[in-house]
């Protein structure tokens, strides 16, 4: 009876295996699609913003009171991704992952919902841009590499459009960090000064001049990475499946 009942253990398993693999396969086509349509949502906000309508609808409305529904909710989730890295949903580097996906949230959370200033700051506009057009790019290619349907100039655009936005991404954030900073020290906001019954400190302001300081060494890294996937992927070292 138990090696009948092995058998048949051992009949369902690659069945079983197989449902479970097309779920999350349904999973992660689905994420993807959400985010390229949120991202495409947000680019068309920009430009909306700055080139559809007229400097008196922009008298009337930030950019981030205008944008900031949408970049909450689409960037933010973004912090499913390191799951995914971490619980081998997908081949991402899950410390990779962690730093691109915390520098984003730190900026929108941290920076833009928390000061004032980070909100006017001209690394806004700049970040958000670079943002959008890399994730339509990104997410677009993870979706259709899911259902192994990658167009080459797909493929190109994911591992050429970096060379040009993720610098200008990063100057965008750090501009907002930039802004932010000194109010964050005027203000004291998310800090614990002394006296206090924990007998601690902490200071915000110094966090943010951390979090600033610790693109120097991780940001060039991530851009090497990005140069090396390139060159397995576009060189011909590697196969589209196998990408990041």
């Amino acid at each position: 009876m138990s090696a009948k009942t092995a058998a048949k253990s051992n009949k369902s398993s690659p069945g079983a295996s197989k449902e479970s693999s097309a779920l999350i396969k349904a999973y992660l086509f689905g994420y993807n699609a959400v985010q390229v349509g949120g991202w495409s949502y947000i680019l068309y906000q920009l430009v909306n913003y700055y080139v559809l309508q007229g400097p008196e609808f922009r008298a009337q409305i930030t950019l981030w009171d205008y944008t900031r529904i949408a970049v909450i909710i689409f960037q933010n989730a973004a912090f499913v991704e390191i799951l995914n890295a971490v619980f081998g949903l997908v081949k991402s580097n899950p410390v990779v992952t962690t730093f691109q996906v915390f520098s984003r949230m730190m900026v929108v959370v941290g920076v833009v919902m928390a000061t004032p200033t980070g909100k006017v700051s001209p690394g806004l506009p700049i970040a958000l841009f670079a943002w959008a057009v890399t994730e339509i790019i990104r997410y677009g290619f993870y979706a259709l590499n899911i259902i192994k349907v990658v167009p080459q100039f797909v493929v190109f655009l994911r591992y050429t459009t970096f060379i040009a936005l993720y610098p200008i991404g990063v100057t965008g954030e750090l501009l907002c960090f930039w802004w932010a900073q000194k109010y964050a020290k005027e203000h004291s906001i998310w800090s614990v000064v002394m006296p206090n019954k924990w007998n601690a400190t902490f200071s915000y302001f110094a966090l943010l001049w951390i979090v600033m300081l610790a693109y120097i060494p991780i940001f060039p890294q991530l851009y090497m990475h990005m140069f090396t996937l390139r060159r397995k992927i576009l060189g011909g070292g590697g196969s589209k499946k196998k990408a990041n």
